[in-house]
């Protein structure tokens, strides 16, 4: 019979001992140094010149469509973005480890992990500009993506709710015996949240298939790390709550696409968590909403653009013979142009009917939510000129 005495397993001492977070080594892995070099030491994955050059496109296109949407709402032409510059290794190289079937949860810096799975720039656009052509109808804020048929859980704005559902939704995984993980993406900042705490602990309990992926940049928007807690990381919080913990260089593509292998292989073969913290840096702002200016300096945006890890992975590949100068350039100028010839089309397009803002809830709108609605309509119709897009739909 199973021992359930909490306190068989734990060893003796007869002295004070007191752990402090030095005794807690937890190490970060690093395969390619900043210039490409792998490590002596490396072992490297296997990685396919096809793969690599999708992981790589991929990280180069979010860049420019960051660029791009960054510069659109500095217009006016949207309301609100997200740049994850900067980032982009810890997103596609986790992405490009999955499989189809998995699930993906993430918060909002995870667009390269969208892209990867097959998200169009039109889509990207539709999105953000909210038209008619969205399936969510317009009722979500720009880069809060979601579509099913890429496994890719629609993103809430409050912090830290996809956490326990990604538990939730791993054990429903388990349960149904599928050959199949969630992945879950938070930042640090959102590690301080209750629902972090809740998270990991019913992964951890339930021995739910989910791999929690904590893009560690430094920064709660204006909040440095040291700001936020006392502890090592977000890793040591893996092990307290008994998870399997990896540290990895967030700016390494090829370590990050090693590590979550590794996690998802656990994931799978143990039923269990893992939890992946990824060392990174946000070289853009928090949000088009923020002036990182005031909160950090100059020098130490510098110090990270030395470590960038779009540059890192294409030396890489310079290396191996997989990478051809010219037809990059021309990759890339055929996204700019891509990019922004879908910006120019997605303005024409309308958007939804003030009438599709209260379907999709209930089988039938009741009727305050009938009442609220004519009541809107009443009011854009008498203030037309405030509302011009949403004017003509009436």
């Amino acid at each position: 019979m199973k021992d359930r005495n909490h306190l068989s397993n734990i060893g003796l001492s007869h002295q004070v001992n007191v752990i402090s977070n030095g005794l807690l080594d937890i190490p970060m892995l690093q395969l390619l140094q900043a210039d490409g070099v792998p490590h002596a030491q490396a072992t490297l994955p296997e990685m396919t010149q096809q793969k690599a050059e999708k992981i790589l496109g991929t990280m180069q296109f979010i860049r420019i469509l960051d660029e791009r949407m960054v510069a659109a709402q500095r217009q006016g032409r949207i309301s609100f973005y997200l740049a994850c510059t900067g980032e982009e290794a810890s997103t596609v190289g986790s992405a490009a480890a999955l499989e189809p079937q998995d699930m993906i949860m993430s918060q909002y810096r995870e667009q390269g992990a969208l892209a990867y799975r097959g998200y169009t720039t039109e889509q990207f656009m539709d999105q953000m500009f909210s038209n008619e052509k969205e399936p969510n109808k317009g009722r979500q804020m720009p880069i809060h993506y979601g579509v099913k048929e890429l496994n890719f859980m629609t993103i809430s704005s409050p912090l830290g709710t996809q956490i326990p559902q990604a538990s939730g939704y791993a054990y429903g995984q388990k349960m149904a015996g599928l050959d199949a993980v969630t992945i879950c993406y938070f930042g640090e900042g959102a590690a301080s949240e209750g629902d972090f705490h809740a998270g990991l602990n019913m992964a951890a309990v339930l021995k739910c298939p989910v791999i929690f992926l904590c893009r560690n940049n430094g920064y709660a928007i204006s909040t440095p790390s040291e700001e936020q807690f006392a502890g090592d990381g977000i890793a040591s919080r893996g092990i307290g709550y008994g998870v399997k913990t990896i540290r990895v260089d967030g700016n390494d593509v090829l370590a990050v696409y090693a590590a979550t292998q590794k996690a998802r292989e656990i994931a799978l073969a143990e039923q269990c968590p893992v939890l992946i913290e990824a060392m990174t840096y946000r070289l853009a702002a928090h949000s088009t909403s923020d002036d990182p200016s005031g909160y950090r300096s100059k020098d130490e945006e510098e110090r990270w653009r030395a470590k960038d890890p779009v540059q890192r992975f294409a030396l890489w590949m310079q290396s191996q013979g997989w990478f051809d100068e010219e037809q990059n350039k021309l990759f890339l100028e055929q996204s700019r142009q891509e990019v922004l010839s879908e910006l120019k089309r997605v303005e024409k397009v309308p958007i939804c009917k003030v009438d599709e803002i209260i379907t999709d809830v209930y089988d039938v709108p009741p009727w305050h939510l009938k009442e609220q609605l004519a009541e809107l309509k009443a009011h854009i119709a008498k203030y037309p000129d405030a509302y011009p897009k949403t004017s003509g739909r009436l």
